[in-house]
């Protein structure tokens, strides 16, 4: 009996692979080392924290890079659109 109890409160281990919304297997641990803990990612995380927090676009909106540069925080390159038009318009 100890034994099962054991195994049902074992945590999965570091970096396994989980599904995303879409039902798809990503390993969240690893995409961060590889590609997200990177200088460059934190920089362009960081600017765009940064015009966020300028443009306070609101409820169902992001704050939308004009010229696709998320450093180039001019109000110029900068305005509010909806979410969903903003994340699909360049992946």
């Amino acid at each position: 009996m100890a034994g099962i109890l054991a195994k049902a409160m074992r945590m999965p281990k570091k970096g396994k692979a989980k599904r995303d919304k879409r039902g798809r297997k990503r390993n969240y641990g690893k995409e961060y080392r590889e590609y997200h803990s990177k200088p460059k990612q934190k920089k362009r995380r960081a600017g765009r924290n940064a015009a966020n927090s300028k443009m306070n676009p609101g409820a169902g909106k992001d704050t939308h890079h004009k010229d696709g540069n998320p450093l180039n925080n001019s109000p110029k390159n900068l305005s509010n659109v909806g979410r969903s038009w903003n994340r699909g318009e360049s992946n």
